[in-house]
């Protein structure tokens, strides 16, 4: 299978997308120096993720280097939450624009008092044509979810804090590169036209 063509991905995003939670994410990645990278008002916002496979990295995201944003699902059972940010350079390369959108359920798949929210990821280097995802919520899980009100932001605004893993990894369009991302936890913001 040859690899997808920009059209093709954008398809496969708008897919991910429809099939996640609605609306698309923002095309465009601010950077570390613009005011819209801020991700919540009290500076708490983090991403901390291993890459292993297409993608090999430990990332230390703090909150006025990344976007964070999301909401409900239409259909009320899970929260879309999108992180992005700057991958450092390897080598002598450029810094590159990933963004990541997390799909977590909000029916707890586990037995017992372990927490284990089945989650959908997609991985998505910007402007390089290139969108890894798991194709469901099989192989990634949120053990751990809080939310709360952002009282200051008012209009429904929540910071969501969520640690888990996946499994398996994500695939790329044509299924020769695989990135699995075995841990991760971040604290972001989410917009609740109608809480779940």
């Amino acid at each position: 299978m040859k690899r997808l063509s920009l059209p093709g991905a954008l398809a496969l995003l708008g897919a991910s997308l429809a099939a996640c939670a609605g609306d698309s994410a923002p095309a465009q990645t601010p950077s570390a120096a613009t005011p819209e990278a801020t991700c919540l008002p009290a500076g708490d916002g983090f991403l901390r993720a291993r890459l292993r496979g297409a993608i090999d990295a430990d990332l230390d995201w703090r909150n006025d280097a990344m976007q964070c944003e999301g909401g409900v699902r239409p259909d009320g059972n899970g929260l879309r939450a999108v992180i992005a940010g700057v991958l450092p350079a390897a080598g002598d390369g450029p810094p590159r624009n990933l963004r990541f959108i997390f799909g977590i359920d909000l029916t707890d798949a586990a037995a017992g008092p372990a927490q284990a929210l089945p989650t959908n990821l997609t991985v998505i280097l910007e402007g390089e044509k290139t969108l890894f995802s798991t194709g469901g919520s099989t192989r990634c899980a949120v053990e751990s979810l809080q939310r709360r009100a952002l009282l200051a932001a008012g209009g429904g605004d929540e910071r969501i804090e969520a640690r888990g893993y996946c499994t398996a990894p994500a695939t790329d369009g044509s299924g020769s590169q695989r990135l699995l991302v075995p841990t991760f936890e971040f604290a972001g913001r989410i917009h609740m036209e109608k809480a779940p």
